[in-house]
């Protein structure tokens, strides 16, 4: 199990950010996550290592979410934020203005849309980290994509059509 966590850390610190939206939430998340997993290794099945893993920080964050819900917002969304492999990025106007869009999905919509366009799963594999239909996957991605592209055209951004 632990050899699949560290195969999957990258993309659990990018899916982080894309659900916290913010670099220290984003970090406390991660890290949270890795504990959960490190924590409850007994519990894995040896199938898919990378659905368990996102699967577990699925669950960190909407207990996060339902305990800010309670909460008056303190913080908003950190637009300075580098992506997690801290690969450059070309534009930081263009990653600055996709993170306000993203911000602006619902957070079971955005899960959705980062788990398929970001992290390439499958939508049965997102189906299963989410606790989903399929058919909820799909429509809550087109949806998704519809708001962020409507978003992002009317920023002068290319469109995210399907891909």
């Amino acid at each position: 199990m632990r050899d699949a966590l560290m195969i999957h850390l990258p993309a659990l610190r990018r899916y982080a950010h894309g659900l916290t939206g913010r670099r220290e939430e984003a970090e406390d998340l991660f890290q949270a996550t890795v504990l959960r997993a490190i924590e409850n290794e007994r519990h894995w099945r040896g199938e898919n290592g990378r659905a368990w893993l996102y699967a577990i920080m699925t669950n960190l964050n909407r207990n996060r979410l339902r305990g800010r819900a309670r909460q008056p917002a303190l913080h908003p969304i950190d637009e300075t934020v580098q992506p997690a492999d801290e690969t450059p990025v070309p534009d930081p106007l263009l990653q600055n203005t996709l993170m306000r869009a993203l911000a602006t999905l619902n957070p079971e919509t955005r899960a959705v849309l980062l788990l398929v366009a970001i992290e390439g799963c499958a939508y049965g594999e997102v189906a299963a980290i989410l606790d989903l239909p399929i058919g909820t996957v799909m429509s809550r991605l087109s949806r998704a994509r519809r708001q962020l592209s409507e978003l992002l055209t009317h920023d002068s951004i290319t469109s995210l059509a399907n891909r």
